[in-house]
């Protein structure tokens, strides 16, 4: 499968253009991390967006006794897609299950893509606009 297509699957990038999809494409890099190895750590610099391809890995939040498992993720998973947009600290900590493979897009090329081709971000933000409403939508039903 084409890097286009898997990031096709992303709903951060579904309401782009394959021209736009396929620009992306190119600046991902496949990455290879090893059983028990951290991906992203909590509280550090956000820099890159990240798709598991092959493997599972573990999302968790804090340290210690207060380590708390939030999800698990496996072939089509993604994290990080802030990270393309703010940059700002990591909140959770991914570590790899087994053997696992990502795609990698980092925050560098992504701004670099957005400059030259500002119709990705147009895209963008109807999603992030949803986003937002179930966020307020769940925050109201608290």
């Amino acid at each position: 499968m084409a890097h286009e297509e898997q990031l096709a699957s992303v709903p951060l990038f579904s309401q782009m253009s394959r021209k736009d999809l396929s620009r992306l494409g190119r600046a991902v890099v496949e990455r290879h991390y090893k059983k028990g190895e951290t991906i992203v750590k909590e509280d550090e610099q956000a820099v890159a967006f990240f798709m598991v391809i092959k493997g599972k890995v573990e999302v968790t939040r804090g340290s210690g006794a207060k380590k708390r498992k939030l999800n698990e993720l496996g072939p089509g998973g993604v994290f990080g897609e802030m990270a393309l947009l703010d940059g700002g600290p990591r909140v959770a900590t991914v570590r790899a299950l087994e053997d696992t493979d990502c795609l990698v897009l980092s925050r560098w090329d992504f701004v670099a893509e957005l400059r030259t081709n500002p119709q990705i971000a147009v895209a963008m933000l109807p999603v992030l606009s949803r986003r937002l409403r179930e966020v307020e939508a769940m925050l109201e039903a608290q």
